[in-house]
């Protein structure tokens, strides 16, 4: 690699942000874009005025890994502090945790059963005539039954996709969604916390190089980056072949931003599950921070709907038909030169943050090896078929 080779890197937001860094440090111009007015993507916070609370502009992010030196990682540009995800969710006037867990079970069906009970119980509700779950609905049915399917996933599942869940793939519905103790905590990994100063201050500080530039509110268009000695480009990958083969599918949220003085819902995230009301749930942000007091509250309504131009895309839908454009994509990002795609627009994948950042920094790593052997980068990382 010749030093300070230019390389242009279209995204401030994780993916952008930490392949920047790993190449700046390696010697390397790097100029970044993007067409937003600040940094951090979709992880962006920014404190309200009005009541101090750190907010999550676009929806909350818990960051959370089982990847040691990802951990390790962010750790070097921000202080983590401890933060467990615990979600309820509102159903028939009730209020439940989730996971759908042994208190759950017991509550819902006005019991006290053991785990080895609840175990037996749960399997006498699965609809064991289902072999092979084909669609969503089948694998909900075959694991948990009826009753808890559709009291905790099937209207929720059908607003946050805008299908039936006879519609969607059993795939989305991975593992048994049941645990059969009272943990509560919504995920498994070791590594669990939200950043003390907020996300945009941790990405602040990874593009903080004398050899990175970063310039906002700036679009990006195929062709423009001529003189550069290669382009990562993290934004929608149907966007930057002008939607030649037609847009992706995505689901884009709406938020209904309210204030309330003093304590709202008393969590978090605050699910509703039944069809009749239109939101999937209420996030509160101040409890996002249990460190810090704040009198005011800022909460926000999520609403799902089906991404159209100009929205900002969220969750790639990727069912059979989306698969087929997507192929005709990949195909075309085969063919170009001096490009990779990356992140979750770039690969047209849904991605935690650690598996974001985890990629970013093998892609950054790949390219100094692939540089110094002379050797070409590939158009993607992980192929997103």
């Amino acid at each position: 690699m010749k030093a300070g080779e230019r390389i242009l890197v279209v995204g401030a937001g994780l993916s952008g942000a930490v392949i920047g860094r790993e190449l700046a440090q390696a010697g390397c111009k790097v100029e970044i874009v993007d067409s937003r007015g600040h940094i951090g993507g979709n992880c962006h916070t920014e404190r309200d005025a009005a009541t101090g609370v750190m907010v999550h502009v676009y929806g909350p992010h818990v960051f959370h890994t089982d990847d040691a030196e990802v951990w390790s990682y962010v750790n070097g540009f921000g202080t983590f502090l401890p933060y467990r995800n615990r979600v309820k969710t509102t159903v028939g006037g009730q209020v439940y945790s989730l996971p759908v867990n042994l208190h759950t079970i017991n509550q819902f069906f006005g019991r006290s059963l053991r785990p080895d009970e609840a175990r037996a119980f749960i399997e006498e509700q699965a609809d064991r005539t289902i072999s092979d779950p084909r669609t969503f609905e089948e694998q909900a049915l075959r694991f948990v039954g009826r009753a808890l399917y559709e009291a905790f996933f099937k209207g929720y599942t059908q607003k946050q996709w805008g299908c039936s869940p006879t519609e969607l793939p059993a795939s989305i519905l991975k593992r048994l969604p049941v645990r059969f103790n009272y943990d509560d905590n919504y995920f498994f990994h070791a590594y669990q916390g939200i950043p003390k100063d907020g996300y945009s201050a941790m990405v602040a500080r990874i593009l903080d190089h004398p050899d990175i530039t970063v310039t906002l509110g700036t679009d990006f268009r195929r062709g423009q980056g001529t003189g550069f000695a290669h382009i990562f480009h993290s934004g929608p990958l149907d966007g930057y072949f002008d939607y030649a083969r037609g847009r992706l599918g995505y689901r884009t949220l709406d938020f209904e931003r309210f204030t309330h003085d003093g304590d709202y819902q008393g969590c978090a995230v605050m699910n509703y599950g039944d069809l009749a009301v239109p939101h999937t749930r209420i996030t509160e942000h101040k409890h996002f921070a249990p460190w810090e007091e704040h009198a005011g509250s800022v909460c926000y309504r999520e609403f799902s709907r089906a991404c159209e131009p100009g929205d900002i895309p969220y969750y790639p839908i990727r069912l059979v038909e989306e698969k087929a454009q997507l192929a005709e994509y990949v195909a075309l990002a085969q063919m170009e030169r001096g490009v990779t795609f990356v992140g979750r627009l770039g690969t047209y994948r849904y991605l935690d943050m650690d598996v974001t950042i985890r990629e970013a920094l093998d892609t950054a790593r790949l390219f100094l090896d692939r540089r110094a052997a002379e050797a070409a980068m590939p158009s993607f990382l992980k192929p997103p078929l």
